[in-house]
């Protein structure tokens, strides 16, 4: 095999849980693809993957910039499938630094007593919030 359709390879190796959500993001401009010193290039579903590609995906995880070193139509293990592609490691560090930013940022909960918030702690919420009444 020579090459492997976009979305199933998207599917194949796990970025995305299904090939119609690979093929939604592909559609959505998502993912990039690139091929030696060409520029980036929005991927369509249908576009051959080669070995030695560049793709550029955005999906929950995070935003990823890997290199095809396999292909497969088929959905294995986590395991194997991580062997069809390596990330390089300016995407790593990005990563990493999104995880780090989103951990310095502080999280202001107060735990109810009750579990539900008393008519006086909506009012001092509302207060807070700047908005009128209560």
């Amino acid at each position: 095999m020579s090459s492997v359709r976009m979305d199933k390879w998207l599917w194949a190796a796990r970025f995305f849980k299904t090939r119609a959500l690979a093929s939604k993001a592909c559609e959505l401009g998502r993912v990039d693809w690139k091929k030696g010193e060409m520029t980036w290039q929005p991927a369509k579903a249908a576009r051959d993957v080669h070995e030695g590609d560049m793709l550029k995906i955005k999906n929950d995880s995070g935003e990823f910039q890997i290199e095809v070193l396999g292909l497969s139509e088929v959905r294995g293990p986590a395991a194997v499938t991580q062997g069809l592609y390596r990330e390089t490691d300016e995407s790593k560090a990005a990563r990493a630094a999104v995880v780090e930013a989103k951990k310095a940022i502080p999280v202001y909960e107060r735990v109810w007593e009750s579990g539900r918030p008393t008519k006086r702690d909506r009012r001092v919420m509302n207060r807070l919030r700047g908005r009128q009444g209560g």
